[in-house]
């Protein structure tokens, strides 16, 4: 494969020391299972689910406290994993717990603080003592409008040890967002805070969080967190410094760690919600935290000790997933605050600071790096850093090269995707196999992935829908409030009964790298040929003037398309440039590529968890009537999608 060459080359030395190659090694001291290769290992944990998920619950010593009676019973997606099994995620990351290591690290714009285990551990309790006080216990519902700081984690541990269910949200979400999602789970606590800051600006919240409590009937008690301001109070709210007033007297024999049926839930996400209510996506107990240790250890190759960081804000499953560090005895790196304040550097000085081992982020930060020209390889000490993280959208091929020009040539780039509906990847990085330029490594273990054609056949090197043909035990158990399972089996099952489809295209190589190339409800079907709108994004990413872009392609009445590109330009965008543009889109792709026109707008519009909206501008631009559906409080920048409203009236 010419096209993708290899930019990072694992040594014998370093894949030995891999937690996967312990785990190779245990499944043929214990299973007599000898893989030469990771293909062979995939295929096994893929085509044997059962034993393979039983084969993690053995090397991780998951704990069961009742032993379940079956490891998988029934089909897709009507599946139940390890029935009468009891277990406890909180409990396995207390196990974790040493005097060796911080077990928190929080850094904002203005200072930080170091949590260790012990007062994680008081915290918690603390926190569990006044929720108990509450009346809440298993089944329960807390919600949390809260900014990605430690008292997040330590209410999250407190409502998982108790066996209730968790939600949060971010406070930079629009209040009748909020209320959609939380109003479906009917919280009996509410945890909020006064607001949160960004880009050095302070963001009051109290009134949003005045509009929640009227909104939300069910609430019965709220505790309050006061960030922006010390002194800052709420009327008939607990604030947290009472809440924790006795924490110190409290040591881990206080922890309540209750164990509960392994398809208990344990938290509740949600989809976007930009055109419709969000999908309140329930996962399980066991499931996550079966999942989550095989990805973390095998995947991300996360070791006791390490910090281990993700930019983002609670209201992304990478915040969830970001937790899972501790279940490897690894301290989570949380930040709160704009990742460009007061420079794009600000991540990358942190990287050098603390140190971080392992840097997750969005594929978008690492373009605008790109793009500014930043060096942090040669700004910063970076050695100690020993893998970047990609995710939210495909990573472009010239990022890849950025990474090993400027920032280390030593890194394993790990590109991954995945979603909120398993809150892991279901794709990402191989600690046996090289990099390659603008490919991911490969599918992860268990996770029995291929590329569908439209007859529903597998196809190989060519670009398909990503279907997932087996369980996984991170698959959500429900919708919250969704009779008869109608919009789970909507969303996923619809299109090939008994299998998975995502809603990514998809084009997997012979070798198992693979590359996602955008969401396949957004797919260009251009004369009849699919186009993956990342085919279009990388193209345009190498084009310094651009600072983004919006590709949709419209079906019209008498069988014709129309492909208008957005592009978003600090400059004019003259003749010259669409020249230019169309050029390279024509080169590097080919003619079905080049957009019919080319609009300049002031900005695109984007969900809130960063996904670029191509399907509702889509649907707006088709004449479609979103006035229903369409919540604005969904998306991060609504005045970009009033600029597309007001266009579609007028052409």
């Amino acid at each position: 494969m010419p096209t993708h060459p290899v930019l990072w080359q694992p040594d014998q030395a370093s894949v030995s020391n891999t937690n996967l190659w312990a785990y190779k090694k245990w499944l043929k001291a214990t299973r007599e299972y000898d893989f030469d290769t990771y293909e062979e290992l995939w295929n096994w944990s893929t085509n044997n689910p059962a034993d393979f998920w039983q084969s993690i619950v053995d090397y991780f010593g998951v704990n069961f406290h009742d032993a379940p009676t079956e490891v998988l019973s029934g089909k897709m997606p009507n599946v139940r994993w390890f029935a009468g099994a009891t277990v406890n995620y909180a409990e396995h990351i207390f196990r974790q717990a040493t005097t060796e290591y911080p077990a928190l690290i929080f850094r904002n714009e203005t200072g930080g603080q170091e949590v260790s285990w012990a007062s994680l551990t008081q915290q918690v309790v603390a926190a569990q003592q006044w929720l108990i006080g509450q009346g809440i216990g298993v089944g329960d519902r807390v919600a949390a409008y809260l900014p990605n700081i430690p008292e997040a984690i330590v209410f999250f541990l407190a409502t998982n040890g108790l066996g209730a269910v968790w939600s949060c949200c971010s406070p930079d979400f629009g209040v009748e967002t909020v209320i959609e999602r939380f109003g479906q789970i009917e919280p009996q606590v509410l945890i909020a805070c006064d607001g949160y800051q960004y880009n050095g600006k302070p963001y009051s919240r109290m009134e949003e969080v005045a509009k929640l409590r009227r909104a939300l009937p069910s609430v019965r008690a709220t505790a309050f967190v006061p960030y922006l301001d010390s002194a800052a109070s709420l009327p008939d709210a607990a604030a947290y410094e009472y809440i924790t007033t006795a924490a110190s007297e409290y040591t881990r024999e206080d922890l309540t760690l209750r164990p509960v049926p392994f398809d208990h839930p344990i938290w509740v996400l949600y989809s976007s919600g930009t055109t419709g209510k969000p999908k309140a996506i329930t996962h399980s107990h066991g499931g996550v935290l079966l999942e989550h240790l095989k990805y973390m250890a095998f995947h991300n190759d996360v070791k006791p000790g390490e910090r281990f960081f993700w930019f983002t804000t609670t209201g992304w499953m990478m915040w969830n997933f970001l937790q899972a560090s501790m279940l490897m005895g690894a301290t989570p790196v949380l930040f709160d605050g704009s990742p460009g304040f007061p420079s794009l550097n600000r991540l990358w000085e942190l990287s050098e600071e603390l140190p971080i081992h392992h840097f997750g982020t969005s594929a978008p930060y690492l373009v605008a790096c790109m793009k500014q020209g930043l060096t942090p390889g040669k700004t910063y000490d970076l050695s100690r850093l020993r893998s970047i993280g990609s995710t939210g959208a495909p990573l472009p091929a010239e990022a890849f090269d950025w990474v090993y020009e400027a920032v280390g040539e030593h890194l394993w780039l790990c590109s991954m995707s995945g979603g909120t509906d398993v809150c892991t990847a279901f794709v990402g990085g191989i600690p046996f196999a090289p990099v390659r330029r603008g490919l991911i490594q490969g599918r992860a273990l268990g996770c029995a992935l291929y590329a569908y054609d439209e007859a529903g056949e597998r196809v190989s090197g060519q670009l398909g829908e990503m279907v997932i043909e087996q369980p996984m035990p991170s698959m959500p158990v429900y919708f919250w409030n969704d009779p008869g399972q109608a919009r789970y089996r909507a969303s996923y099952f619809s299109d090939f009964p008994g299998k998975w489809r995502h809603g990514d295209w998809i084009k997997i190589f012979p070798n198992g790298q693979l590359i996602i190339q955008g969401r396949s409800d957004a797919t260009l079907n251009r004369k009849g040929v699919r186009i993956g709108t990342a085919e279009i994004y990388r193209v345009l990413d190498q084009i310094p003037e651009l600072k983004d872009a919006l590709i949709l392609n419209l079906e019209q009445p008498d069988g014709s398309d129309h492909m208008p590109l957005f592009v978003v330009s600090d400059g004019e965008v003259d003749a010259g440039m669409r020249e230019k543009i169309n050029r390279e889109l024509k080169v590097q792709c080919s003619p079905r590529h080049v957009p019919d026109e080319i609009i300049q707008v002031p900005d695109v519009p984007y969900t809130l968890s960063g996904k670029k909206m191509e399907v509702p501008v889509k649907k707006i631009l088709l004449g479609m009537d979103l006035s229903s559906s369409l919540n604005r409080d969904a998306v991060r920048n609504p005045r970009a999608l009033d600029w597309f409203i007001n266009w579609a009236k007028n052409n």
